[in-house]
């Protein structure tokens, strides 16, 4: 916070933003009272307090003024008693005695038996008389007003930062702040259970009652030990007071945990209660975004937008997803004003200007996918202008060094690759990008000592295994790029790309039995890829299950009816067939196609595509 006020959204202090002056008064004087009733009966306990939790109070016939009032009565009362305590403790006559021994303050002291003469006299008969020692009850009244002006000190002093008396505070009510008030509050209890113990007449029942408080107490925090046992069983028992913080919080966790539908429910069980929150709106994008339901992704993150203007990741993202759905015009504008956003006041700076310079970075990427290597280029040596010095520049380094790549400029493009690799060593896309530059250049031995390094720096990332796989099958390595393909499907079994490509490099290296397992598996990915299912069929063909190629091929012309190359396989395969005596008679030709591949099938070889 420093030398100034601490800078919070009107939501976490709802009273501070008001513009009434008596609605900012009533609400404050009731907040210290609330904090002391759940000292007193912690039943309602939340993790945050902010937004409607405690609605205002925007009138005096509001009845919880009628507890403000008692409560500031009863600890005006405390006070006063403890100041007179003190004055009185130091004049001669600090207690008056009652007849059974008793000061009026309550505290027990002794009696002492003297025998002594009246009068002077100092016969037999000696006179008893008993005398309240006045040293005793002096110590037991100013113990007793001591205890009470430290518990109160306790109780009143560390709260008073949070009371909103000399600025405004970022938080309604928090228990944190009654940590160490929860001390002097346990004083005044035992101080009261004491004086109650002194003049109750039914002790046993008095000290049964306490010892119920007491079980019921420690049973109430058990349970609540429970609640912060795990962050989603806090975040679910805090929906009774907070429901769309409560909410909003809950679907975070519920996403992580991968339950999505569930999250998407929080998500907009939250907004049903609060329909401005921007975070649960960016929120709920990114997980719509995660579920490539794009455009449900778009209204999230305008609304985001909508509620607040300058959230510098619900840009980002919007123009990450206008970019997916090929809206390349619209996603550059986005990234441009994304980058010019102003940062005075935000709560987390730093983010905001990272964010901006993302903006740029990806606004150079979609220039580079289009081909616009120059604009580029350009947009990313603004990005290295702008950025903060805390901004990480690996990333950006790499990408320039990618665009003068293209650009066929390679001493530009080495002199980035070099500093993407200065100023962060471990980066994996430069080792892998640096390494196809000097391959394109013939430099095949530095070029195969940046993948090997970047093989040692990440032995578990598919990508790395996956480029230098393709580095060997250029240069004709066949055997050792089908292991490192492999091992990249592996390492990813879904990636399409991967288990397609290991599947051709295995074919390459003469393993065709183990491609055909790969080919199966990339028809699993994606049932619906023609090229998958022809590629199968040739193998299948290959292999000798011609059958089972030809259910193959059926599939790919299925999905893609007049495809040439599939049609000249199944036509060979189908002549096959008649000649190992396995079809009567040759098929009518597949469609058009077919006809013209007929009467050449032995001329050409059996086709697959490559990718």
């Amino acid at each position: 916070m420093g030398s100034r006020p601490p800078d919070f959204a009107p939501a976490d202090n709802p009273a501070s933003d008001s513009d009434s002056c008596l609605t900012r008064t009533l609400s404050f004087l009731y907040l210290p009272a609330f904090n002391f009733l759940l000292l007193l009966c912690p039943q309602w306990l939340s993790f945050d307090w902010s937004m409607e939790a405690i609605p205002l109070i925007t009138s005096l016939l509001d009845l919880r003024n009628v507890f403000s009032l008692v409560f500031y009565c009863g600890l005006g009362q405390m006070v006063f008693y403890s100041v007179r305590g003190v004055n009185v403790s130091t004049s001669d006559h600090t207690a008056t005695t009652t007849s059974n021994g008793y000061l009026k303050d309550d505290c027990k002291v002794s009696k002492r038996k003297s025998h002594r003469p009246l009068n002077g006299m100092t016969n037999n008969h000696q006179h008893h008389s008993e005398v309240i020692s006045s040293s005793v009850s002096d110590s037991c009244f100013k113990g007793h007003v001591d205890a009470l002006m430290v518990a109160l000190a306790i109780l009143i002093l560390p709260f008073i930062p949070a009371t909103n008396l000399f600025f405004y505070v970022g938080f309604v009510v928090a228990e944190r702040v009654l940590y160490v008030p929860s001390m002097g509050f346990c004083l005044l209890i035992a101080l009261g259970v004491r004086h109650l113990h002194q003049t109750v007449i039914r002790k046993k029942l008095f000290l049964t009652a306490l010892g119920f408080v007491i079980i019921i107490m420690c049973l109430r925090t058990l349970r609540r030990n429970a609640d912060w046992q795990t962050e989603e069983n806090l975040y679910r028992s805090g929906i009774p007071i907070n429901p769309p913080k409560a909410y909003g919080n809950l679907a975070n966790i519920l996403s992580a945990q991968g339950k999505k539908e569930e999250a998407e429910w929080a998500y907009k069980k939250a907004l049903s209660y609060r329909s401005n929150m921007a975070d649960v709106h960016y929120n709920l994008g990114i997980l719509l975004q995660e579920q490539k339901r794009y455009d449900e992704a778009l209204q999230s993150y305008r609304l985001a937008i909508q509620f607040r203007p300058r959230m510098a990741m619900a840009h980002l993202n919007l123009g990450l997803v206008l970019g997916i759905l090929s809206r390349k015009e619209e996603a550059a504008e986005v990234y441009r004003h994304c980058s010019q956003l102003d940062g005075t006041g935000l709560k987390d700076p730093r983010t905001h200007e990272t964010t901006k310079i993302s903006a740029l970075f990806n606004l150079g990427r979609l220039f580079a996918d289009d081909g616009k290597y120059e604009a580029a280029i350009t947009v990313y040596k603004e990005a290295t202008l702008k950025m903060p010095l805390y901004y990480q520049p690996q990333s950006l380094y790499n990408m320039l060094g990618e665009a003068y790549f293209k650009l066929e400029k390679y001493e530009e493009a080495e002199q980035w690759y070099k500093e993407a690799l200065r100023v962060k060593p471990d980066h994996i896309p430069a080792h892998l990008t640096y390494g196809k530059m000097l391959a394109r250049q013939n430099r095949t031995k530095e070029a195969e000592k940046w993948f090997t390094r970047a093989k040692l720096l990440a032995p578990n990332d598919s990508s790395v295994f996956q480029h230098y796989g393709q580095f060997l099958a250029e240069i004709d390595r066949h055997v050792e790029a089908a292991e490192h393909y492999v091992r990249a499907a592996q390492l990813s079994p879904d990636e399409y790309e991967i288990v397609f490509n290991a599947a051709n490099t295995l074919r390459q290296a003469g393993h065709n039995e183990e491609a055909e397992k790969y080919y199966q598996n990339a028809v699993r990915i994606r049932p619906h890829e023609a090229t998958s299912h022809m590629n199968l069929g040739a193998m299948l063909h290959v292999n000798g299950k011609l059958l089972e190629a030809e259910a193959s091929y059926l599939e790919a012309l299925r999905l893609k009816p007049e495809d040439a190359i599939t049609n000249n396989n199944l036509n060979k395969l189908r002549n096959l067939l008649v000649k190992k005596g396995l079809r009567t008679d040759s098929p009518q030709p597949h469609n058009w196609w077919s006809l013209h591949f007929f009467h050449s099938f032995f001329a050409s070889p059996l086709s697959i595509i490559m990718k």
